[in-house]
């Protein structure tokens, strides 16, 4: 992650998320800290973040830059060998599941950017945001899985087409 920085849609969205004056969540399917590199506050890590660290023993969560193997000990209780990455494996429940339904619930807009659409919870996310009356727009370099559930569908590069749609949706502001 060190050798990586954010893209012109992480800054695009970093830009929304500073200027749009009503409610917005970001949710990232992404355990990189890109989003919050580029400026966004108002996200959520679906799949936890990779710069964090999750003891078992303790219940502890923690900032973790260091590698991370078998006899990591645990910043708050000293335990070792029970901490790994604070991110979500396959076959566990994603985080803030909560947060992010009420938000699919309440929205007036869902944008899906970059993603197969084959992995749930996250690619049913568009049928409840179009069921609750949200228009809903996909960007990706190809159609999804779920195309058919978008009312617009936008193919091409994220750092072209976030920006566009952020400049879209800023310019009556």
């Amino acid at each position: 992650m060190g050798e990586v920085v954010p893209n012109a849609a992480h800054e695009a969205l970093a830009r929304l998320d500073a200027t749009w004056p009503g409610e917005l969540l970001i949710v990232t399917q992404n355990v990189d800290d890109l989003h919050e590199r580029a400026g966004a506050k108002r996200l959520v890590h679906m799949h936890g973040k990779l710069l964090r660290g999750w003891c078992l023993a303790c219940d502890g969560r923690f900032g973790w830059a260091a590698p991370m193997g078998e006899e990591a000990v645990c910043p708050a209780c000293d335990a070792a060998g029970a901490v790994r990455p604070d991110i979500v494996w396959f076959g566990e429940m994603p985080y803030e599941m909560e947060r992010i339904e009420t938000a699919l619930r309440s929205c007036d807009l869902f944008v899906s950017i970059g993603t197969s659409g084959a992995v749930y919870p996250a690619a049913g996310y568009v049928q409840t945001a179009k069921y609750c009356g949200a228009r809903t727009v996909e960007i990706n370099l190809a159609p999804s899985l779920g195309s058919v559930m978008f009312d617009e569908v936008r193919i091409g590069r994220a750092g072209v087409e976030v920006p566009r749609l952020v400049g879209e949706l800023l310019a009556p502001l």
